[in-house]
């Protein structure tokens, strides 16, 4: 069992020191919680209430693994989807574009040669409502594709990664084409309420969460943000994604740090080899590093550990884990079978604060120290 103290008092001085407002901390190891702790407020005036173990946060980038990549896999399994095949079966918009033989695999591998990002959102007006209705939705997506498929190369197809949020909104839109559906509603259906995940969900364009307890009163806010006017709160933080209506592949997810366990720990369940809703070979090769040549740290949807690593110096090379923009993170190390899961709203009230990029990697060697196994 941890003992608490050391961490508690990490996090409390990082809420001291203005890392972020508040943060909640989750650790399992073996199946056992062995620390789940909340430090701090959920934001300035008029948000100045205690984090709580239930307080909901933007879970930004990790969309990408827990929805996306987890949702990819699924259709691999099915058939319904081949890694290696083109991405403009589904995406009509990129035939006959440089980006008309680019494949699943290396969007998920994040080495298509797209770009990082692009704010596409300024081609919107601020005071332009997001699409309420799916044939609105579904334009603004088609219009966003076309804007991709202009973009130049950054460097040649399978050559290098680079970490990109224009591939994995590609990937949603491919979810949903392929399913004919919206990707919100295939993985509540799909996993999400088989794995219990409640409460973990989008907010689409009204104002609605795509599902489970969708209490809003529980949803730290985010940013005071310069493009829109006002402070975010209760709607996603990425302005790209909130300009398509709020669900997308690349951010818009929302939750607690047990809704984001129950998804980790079917992971590492089936990384294990061990009764899982997640096939045991495909999420095998889905968490393993794809470049042995150690040019590029990422798997399939999920990064592993490289130096330096937000995961610090002590989890093993068998790790994966991903990141969130907001202040959130997960890391699985399935040597360990142990789970480490952040989430904070360190963009409250400004993205200018980059505090935590010095802090994760200390928070998870001190979780490491504390559990007294750092080999």
């Amino acid at each position: 069992m941890i003992q608490d103290d050391p961490i508690s008092q990490f996090l409390q001085q990082a809420v001291r020191e203005g890392v972020f407002p508040g943060a909640v901390l989750f650790v399992k190891v073996k199946g056992q919680v062995v620390y789940h702790r909340a430090v701090g407020q959920m934001g300035e005036a008029p948000y100045e209430y205690p984090t709580t173990t239930k307080t909901i946060y933007d879970l930004a980038s990790l969309t990408k693994p827990l929805v996306t990549t987890t949702a990819i896999l699924c259709l691999v399994q099915d058939g319904s989807l081949d890694l290696d095949q083109p991405a403009a079966k589904w995406l009509t918009e990129w035939e006959s574009t440089l980006y008309k033989a680019t494949t699943i695999r290396q969007l998920l591998h994040h080495s298509s040669g797209l770009p990082a990002y692009r704010k596409y959102f300024e081609t919107q007006s601020p005071t332009t409502s997001p699409p309420k209705i799916a044939s609105e939705r579904h334009a603004r997506f088609e219009n966003l594709l076309r804007l991709i498929a202009t973009e130049s190369m950054e460097y040649p197809p399978d050559s290098q990664s680079l970490y990109s949020d224009l591939g994995f909104i590609a990937l949603g839109v491919v979810i949903e084409r392929c399913v004919g559906s919206i990707v919100s509603d295939f993985c509540r259906d799909r996993f999400f309420d088989s794995l219990n995940v409640n409460p973990l969900f989008f907010i689409d364009a009204e104002g609605n969460p795509s599902g489970g307890d969708g209490d809003l009163t529980r949803v730290a806010p985010t940013e005071q943000d310069p493009w829109r006017g006002r402070l975010v709160h209760a709607d996603v933080h990425d302005e790209n994604a909130y300009v398509l209506g709020g669900i997308a592949g690349h951010a818009g997810l929302f939750g607690t740090t047990l809704s984001v366990s129950r998804i980790s720990q079917a992971w590492l369940q089936a990384v294990l080899g061990r009764s899982s809703i997640l096939p045991t070979t495909l999420v095998q090769q889905f968490v393993k590093r794809q470049d042995s040549s150690g040019k590029s740290s990422w798997a399939l949807g999920w990064d592993t550990p490289s130096a330096p690593s937000s995961s610090g110096n002590y989890f093993s090379p068998e790790s994966f884990g991903h990141l969130g923009y907001a202040g959130t993170s997960l890391w699985i190390d399935p040597v360990r079978e142990l789970e480490v899961i952040l989430l904070s709203n360190r963009v409250h009230p400004t993205r200018e604060n980059n505090q935590i990029q010095a802090f994760r990697p200390a928070l998870h060697d001190l979780v490491i120290n504390e559990l007294g196994n750092q080999n």
